[in-house]
């Protein structure tokens, strides 16, 4: 009889470092967004804040 001995306290916490990395990727994918995008964003924005002021008189 050769019974793998296994630290339960081990096989627990990896699962639990498993799952936590599952959701990770989980939210990279739906809420993540690259440095070109937030960028992109920043730029538009700062484009649409100075047409809007370009419209309001004095």
């Amino acid at each position: 009889m050769n019974a793998k001995i296994i630290n339960l306290n081990q096989f627990r916490k990896q699962a639990t470092r498993d799952t936590k990395r599952a959701e990770a990727d989980v939210n990279a994918v739906k809420y993540g967004r690259t440095k070109m995008e937030k960028a992109l964003e920043k730029l538009r924005n700062d484009k649409a804040e100075r047409d809007l002021d370009g419209h309001l008189k004095e």
